[in-house]
């Protein structure tokens, strides 16, 4: 229940491979495998409000480091927070930094408090080419850079990034646990799209 492995196979197109992680029967080989969309934060105990600052999102994630890791997934190592990338006179900070030992690659977490947009995509783009320009090893895989936002146009992500996108991923966050009534109805819609196809 906690790691929505439910959802993560209703939206799945390979659920053997989810259930193969989710048992620890294989390790994951891509960053989708492993990484929760949506994810519940609902441990920040942060307040129901209109809108809150994206600083108060990170600085909440890392004073629940720990409940964060274990909700981002598995094998996470916090590395830095705000991490300054400077370039040619210009400065820029990624809000989290983590390294997966599973996948053995950097992972760049952005946060975003509003909807996604693609010139949030194309930031954390930017960020995701530093890192394996510049910071990762050869024996290391390629980052991987997953936006974290408040809500998503899933056509705006997929236009966004290139078809054989591998690394950038973007992930909606909840405050909280949704309802029974709203788990139930998500359920119904999730077995009508499977009638019908």
């Amino acid at each position: 229940m906690n790691s929505q492995l439910f959802e993560r196979l209703l939206l799945s197109n390979d659920v053997a491979a989810v259930l193969a992680v989710a048992r620890q029967e294989k390790l994951p080989t891509e960053a989708r495998a492993i990484i929760k969309d949506p994810m519940v934060l609902e441990f920040l105990g942060l307040k129901r409000e209109a809108a809150y600052y994206e600083r108060d999102l990170g600085t909440a994630l890392i004073t629940h480091l720990q409940e964060f890791l274990l909700e981002l997934g598995n094998g996470f190592s916090f590395v830095a927070r705000q991490q300054r990338l400077h370039l040619d006179g210009d400065d820029f900070f990624v809000d989290l930094v983590f390294y997966n030992r599973l996948l053995q690659c950097f992972v760049l977490v952005e946060i975003k408090t509003d909807k996604l947009t693609h010139q949030d995509l194309g930031q954390l783009q930017m960020y995701v080419n530093y890192y394996d320009r510049l910071e990762k090893l050869p024996h290391e895989n390629p980052t991987i850079g997953i936006l974290l936002c408040a809500d998503k146009n899933d056509a705006v992500v997929k236009i966004s990034l290139p078809a054989d996108n591998q690394t950038i991923v973007a992930s909606k966050y909840q405050l909280y646990l949704p309802t029974e009534q709203a788990l139930i109805a998500e359920v119904k819609k999730e077995i009508e799209k499977l009638d019908q196809a």
